[in-house]
């Protein structure tokens, strides 16, 4: 009986040496479970290319900041600072808020004017200010803009319509 268990060993012995040459061979790797599945799929090393952002170059001379910048009835008389700018959910200018009223901030109120009432012919420096093409009788009668609240628009037409930004 002894001798059967050296032939025993030989056969496992051969059984796993041709297991483990066939598995070398064999260019898919180790045995796994369902070898019909494909290949996983890889990420490719670079990303790919995004295009790059416009650019738009506007001269010094032709654009200028309009925050806090002065503004002046046609009559050459004092209607405040813009403090803001007031945008649709386009993006486009509406209106702007103008600080008017008051001295040195006492007594001050915010209102709003309709930004096609505004003209900007000189504003190259900080010191040139901005014509409103209403009274300041006009402004003086605007109600007054409070955030979160229906914006009232003051129009170069001198008349008050809320302003309307669409369904």
């Amino acid at each position: 009986m002894r001798a059967r268990r050296p032939f025993a060993l030989i056969v496992i012995v051969f059984a796993a040496f041709a297991a483990v040459t066939s598995w070398a061979a064999d260019d898919t790797g180790p045995p796994q479970a369902g070898r019909d599945a494909p290949p996983p799929t890889t990420v490719p090393a670079v990303p790919p290319a995004v295009p790059p952002p416009s650019v738009t170059i506007i001269r010094a001379a032709d654009a200028h900041g309009v925050l806090g910048r002065e503004v002046r009835s046609p009559a050459d008389e004092d209607m405040g600072r813009i403090v803001d700018v007031i945008v649709d959910r386009g993006g486009s200018v509406r209106a702007a808020v103008i600080d008017f009223g008051g001295f040195l901030g006492v007594g001050s109120r915010k209102i709003v004017v309709d930004w096609n009432a505004l003209h900007f012919g000189r504003i190259a420096n900080k010191s040139d200010s901005i014509t409103l093409e209403l009274t300041k009788d006009q402004v003086t009668a605007a109600p007054e803009y409070k955030e979160d609240a229906p914006i009232v628009v003051l129009g170069a037409s001198g008349t008050l319509q809320p302003l309307q930004f669409g369904p």
